[in-house]
């Protein structure tokens, strides 16, 4: 008699202490879910592709309302080719540009930037207008204000900058302000989100004319690509990658239900330099709300890298183009295991018994 083995588990669900009780409750349902955060992380983000379609396609679409998406850099672009092209449509649209992209070691910023300015363009080209009038969704594009040396994409200055950052960063997070300064862009309407913390944030509009320069912007990855400037109505300046402060988005959520966060890993680390401090972990009372979903290690394990697609494929040694698309097609159509379990938790509501805290 052949017996059947239980598939390991594809998803880990971890949770902050008002929505473990909250679900424990209640159980876990749309009409809850007013915030969605998108981390940075490159090509991680087409790697959760199922799980988004799931979320947005399915879940919420059964309780339409206004609710806030949050991203930096590849979680902005995320939700942008959501709500432009819807939750299936879009997912898939982002995944097949990312992945077909070709970058080499020898590229100049210039080059990397005009490639990925290009897939921005192809990815909302005619559809600023749902990304800053949509019904259901408000999006708020973080990206920083670089200060000082930092707005320079000369290699002494930028190197300088990065020095300092990094020493500046291992004293306190907080001392990354020396150098940048927060930028959150959104539509004029409806409610706005704010932040009250350690950084100076600016509010900028987000409008048709300006929409694709912010996403742009929030992508920008310092000394990979230059520094985004001349943005319609914004203040003359230097601006660059959104992770460099808010990485995962630890924030102060206004949140009054859930925070439904789909992630690539199941910590959320604040700022991209904390990534070399174990330490520098999420405030609790930001996440306090949060549901964060993740692929589990056993899913991971699984994939045909043994990981999520990663910025380094593009460079890897020993991994041509065409192999690489191969193994991001895989791990991406793999990624709708992602999304069914989740879907399979939601219908079952049996979210108390996989819960871990956050």
């Amino acid at each position: 008699m052949q017996i059947l083995k239980k598939q390991p588990r594809a998803l880990n669900i971890r949770a902050g202490h008002l929505a473990r009780e909250l679900i424990e409750k209640e159980g876990l349902h749309a009409h809850q879910v007013d915030t969605l955060p998108g981390a940075a992380g490159g090509p991680k983000g087409i790697g959760i592709q199922g799980l988004d379609q799931a979320i947005f396609g399915n879940f919420l679409a059964q309780t339409p309302q206004r609710r806030t998406v949050i991203g930096s850099s590849i979680g902005s672009w995320r939700f942008a080719s959501i709500l432009a092209w819807g939750a299936k449509e879009g997912t898939e649209r982002l995944s097949e540009l990312y992945t077909n992209l070709q970058f080499t070691n020898k590229m100049s910023r210039q080059e990397v930037g005009d490639i990925c300015r290009n897939m921005l363009f192809d990815l909302i080209q005619g559809k600023e207008q749902q990304l800053v009038e949509h019904p259901d969704y408000h999006l708020a594009v973080i990206s920083v204000k670089a200060q000082h040396i930092f707005q320079s994409d000369k290699s002494l200055p930028l190197l300088a900058s990065v020095a300092g950052i990094v020493s500046s960063n291992a004293v306190s997070r907080k001392h990354n302000r020396l150098f940048m300064q927060r930028v959150i862009s959104q539509p004029n309407i409806g409610e706005q989100f704010k932040v009250d913390d350690d950084f100076t944030t600016h509010y900028q509009v987000l409008n048709l004319e300006n929409v694709t320069p912010w996403l742009m912007a929030s992508a920008s990855i310092p000394g990979v690509m230059s520094a985004v400037r001349d943005i319609p109505n914004a203040p003359q300046g230097s601006y660059r990658d959104g992770g460099l402060i808010d990485y995962h988005i630890d924030l102060p959520f206004q949140s009054e239900g859930i925070v439904l966060y789909p992630h690539f890993t199941d910590s959320i680390t604040p700022g991209w330099f904390d990534k070399m401090f174990k330490s520098r972990k999420a405030n609790p009372e930001n996440q306090a709300r949060t549901l964060l979903l993740s692929p589990s290690q056993e899913y991971l394990n699984s994939l045909p890298l043994g990981r999520l697609p990663d910025r380094k494929d593009f460079t890897l040694k020993g991994l041509d183009q065409q192999k690489r698309i191969q193994l991001w097609n895989q791990s991406v159509a793999e990624s709708q295991r992602l999304g069914d379990e989740f879907l399979e938790m939601i219908e079952k509501q049996n979210f108390a018994e996989f819960m871990q805290d956050l």
